[in-house]
């Protein structure tokens, strides 16, 4: 028997009456940045359970208020990763490491990523930043560039097929997870990502929309993981966001009143009727993040994602962890977020997992 996925609340008839009001199902089939199908949901078999996973934007170090620069590539943060890995791996975490070009092209924060490989086990995916991934030949940085789905499609290729294998020469073992930096997918990233061998995509951050920096737009994205490319064998398992507050069974229709209502997200959030929380330390405290686990929990949702960027495991490299106290901080939101797992029975999965679980629940084994 296969698991029915629940999300928000709604059964799979809900979510495709949801998804009928969509832009056509022509238009959308095989893509990951477009509200998938609701027949292209993917499904886990009855005795998967409920797990969480872990994603890790490994990066290089830059100025978040600064216009992104092809200059910036220090790597130094990266002397912090082994102590982050220790943490959850004695908390019984599976980080997946999600590297990008400036990490495996220096050879001291690729060999860091190599021992976690070799000794932990971590797995090592993809993460394409654009204004540092050679070959550039985008003219200068810009906003609209650093979204690799706006780049001219023989180079997403190109950047694609450079970083992949620098990570297979540093690592030893070709990626087959894969995040766009700044979420930056496109039309062409799905059929792109299938053709490299990639299995897993979590570039779509639902509930979000990026398309006034002329990015991709997920507000109408559910949290739940759904097959694309051409021929279906790229899992898209979508960050998780969800919404938590009395009215969250309204949650996307009345976020979206945010467009156009000056102030009303302000005022959803501090009269705590609404909010959107993204499972990450990064500028949500613990209590929304534990409750966002408990609704997704009491949804069925097999899978829970949640992120961080690997700069923040030192002081001083992003807005979330400035000082120590900040870095405190950061560790005592996962030690609250895994005990509340611990309480629900929800344990780590690795992301290669997911996909053979959504594999054999497919294939009917």
């Amino acid at each position: 028997m296969l698991a029915p996925c629940r999300v928000n609340g709604a059964d799979n008839q809900d979510r495709g009456n949801v998804n009928a009001s969509y832009e056509g199902a022509e238009r959308r089939v095989g893509r990951i940045d477009r509200p998938a199908d609701s027949r292209a949901h993917a499904r886990f078999p009855e005795d998967f359970g409920q797990h969480f996973v872990i994603f890790v934007d490994t990066e290089e170090e830059f100025d978040w208020e600064q216009p992104l620069s092809r200059d910036n590539v220090s790597v130094t943060a990266m002397e912090g990763l082994p102590e982050a890995q220790r943490f959850f791996r004695e908390a019984g975490a599976l980080p997946a490491y999600m590297v990008d070009y400036p990490i495996v092209d220096n050879d001291r924060s690729a060999a860091i990523i190599r021992e976690m490989h070799e000794q932990d086990g971590c797995e090592i995916g993809t993460q394409l930043h654009p204004w540092v991934n050679p070959p550039f030949q985008e003219g200068p940085d810009d906003g609209y560039t650093s979204f690799t789905g706006n780049l001219p499609l023989d180079l997403q290729r190109a950047k694609l097929e450079r970083l992949t294998a620098r990570i297979e020469e540093q690592v030893g073992q070709r990626p087959t997870l894969y995040r766009a930096g700044r979420y930056g997918i496109g039309q062409h990233s799905a059929r792109l990502l299938e053709a490299a061998g990639y299995r897993m995509d979590s570039s779509a951050r639902a509930l979000f929309d990026y398309s006034g920096e002329g990015g991709p737009d997920f507000s109408k994205f559910l949290t739940e993981p759904f097959w694309a490319g051409t021929s279906r064998s790229l899992l898209e398992l979508p960050l998780t966001s969800t919404f938590v507050g009395p009215l969250r069974k309204f949650g996307m229709g009345l976020f979206s009143l945010g467009d156009t209502i000056p102030l009303w997200r302000t005022f959803l959030a501090r009269t705590r009727l609404l909010q959107r929380v993204s499972l990450t330390p990064e500028d949500y405290p613990l209590n929304l993040a534990l409750e966002a686990i408990r609704r997704l929990i009491d949804d069925g949702m097999p899978v829970i994602g949640l992120s961080y960027h690997s700069p923040s495991v030192v002081p001083g490299h992003t807005p979330y962890v400035r000082d120590a106290a900040d870095l405190r901080a950061f560790y005592a939101w996962w030690d609250g977020v895994f005990e509340l797992f611990a309480r629900h029975g929800v344990t780590a999965v690795r992301a290669a997992e997911i996909v053979a679980a959504a594999d054999r629940a497919r294939s009917g084994s």
